[in-house]
């Protein structure tokens, strides 16, 4: 669990976070939702300590993130996976060592232990005889795949995913967010996940916090945020016919229960 106290960042005397609070729970997908110069963005990389907040309180489990040690912070990262919007893979290195360099880094297993868990999460993660390969080699479908193998190589409490369905089709899309939200209730993380993408909202949406200007303006799931007359959210996720009859469906579906 993440807990966040009245959370205040500016830049150059511009506020970008203004008092934000909430609790992502642990084994669900807490999705944080947006439009552009929210501040949704700010507030992901202020969860991960890369920017310092000017106010206020993160708190992972009871561990208070502004006053623990160097290495407190460092054993921190190390529980943390993240999958970056455009995967960050090694084009250098093949798929194998790509998923294989948090634990060169971080521990002190066996050459034959780290392929024995390299082989294990691409396996999870339905990846089969690439570890060989390159990713200019493979699509854009399996780079995501293989970002998401390596954010959960070290088995992580926290998985941070910064829009993962960038850049991808539709269909793969879903399947990515499957993926995630099966991952993160099969190793009881404490996901977040931040995005744009309106198709994430309605599959796997258990948690949202929806900001804007810098406040957070809403938080709930995905089937209240169908129902919701908060006319700013509303505006936000119902800008297109599709999401309009989803609503409408939810509606219906409610009347008749």
């Amino acid at each position: 669990m993440i807990q966040v106290e009245h959370l205040h960042k500016s830049f150059d005397e511009t506020p970008v976070l203004k008092g934000v609070s909430t609790t992502f729970q642990k084994g669900i997908t807490n999705l944080i939702i947006g439009a552009s110069g929210s501040g949704k963005t700010v507030f992901l990389k202020s969860l991960l300590g890369i920017h310092t907040p000017d106010s206020g309180e993160i708190y992972y489990s009871r561990l208070r993130l502004n006053e623990i040690s160097k290495n407190q912070y460092t054993q921190l990262r190390q529980e943390m996976g993240m999958v970056f919007q455009g995967s960050a893979l090694f084009d250098s290195k093949n798929i194998g060592d790509n998923v294989r360099f948090p634990l060169e880094m971080f521990t002190k297993l066996s050459h034959k232990e780290m392929n024995h868990r390299v082989n294990e999460v691409l396996e999870r993660v339905n990846l089969h005889n690439v570890n060989s390969k390159y990713p200019s080699e493979i699509s854009g479908g399996m780079q995501k795949r293989v970002a998401i193998a390596r954010a959960i190589v070290m088995n992580p409490k926290y998985l941070f995913c910064d829009e993962p369905n960038s850049g991808l089709d539709p269909n793969t899309a879903i399947l990515i967010d499957e993926l995630i939200q099966e991952i993160t209730k099969e190793y009881q993380m404490t996901t977040i996940i931040n995005t744009h993408d309106m198709n994430s909202v309605m599959q796997i949406g258990e948690s949202i916090v929806f900001l804007k200007n810098g406040f957070k303006e809403w938080e709930g799931t995905h089937k209240e945020i169908f129902k919701t007359d908060n006319e700013a959210v509303t505006n936000f996720v119902y800008s297109s016919a599709l999401f309009k009859k989803v609503r409408h469906m939810y509606i219906i579906e409610d009347q008749q229960n």
